[in-house]
């Protein structure tokens, strides 16, 4: 299952349509390529994907605990293509 995070204004999937949604989301000005960079740490070649894929998720749930009227998280599974997920996030 593949986890990314979007502005809840963004019409485009960044997991179908990444182009389309990185386009819409820089043209309105939110960067949050970099907003997530900033919140995940670098993925290591050395460990395991799916750890890096856990600390990617964990970013994100930092960013959505903190913004939540501006960002979400979403996810792709074999069901349905564009799903909202809502989680009780744990305080650091």
């Amino acid at each position: 299952m593949a986890v990314a995070i979007t502005t809840v204004d963004n019409p485009f999937n960044p997991l179908d349509d990444f182009e389309g949604w990185y386009n819409w989301d820089m043209n309105h000005g939110y960067s949050t390529c970099c907003l997530l960079a900033r919140f995940a740490p670098a993925p290591s070649d050395i460990l395991p994907e799916a750890y890096n894929n856990q600390l990617k998720e964990q970013a994100i749930d930092r960013i959505v605990k903190l913004f939540p009227l501006t960002y979400k998280k979403v996810k792709n599974d074999e069901t349905d293509d564009f799903n909202e997920v809502s989680l009780d996030v744990e305080s650091d």
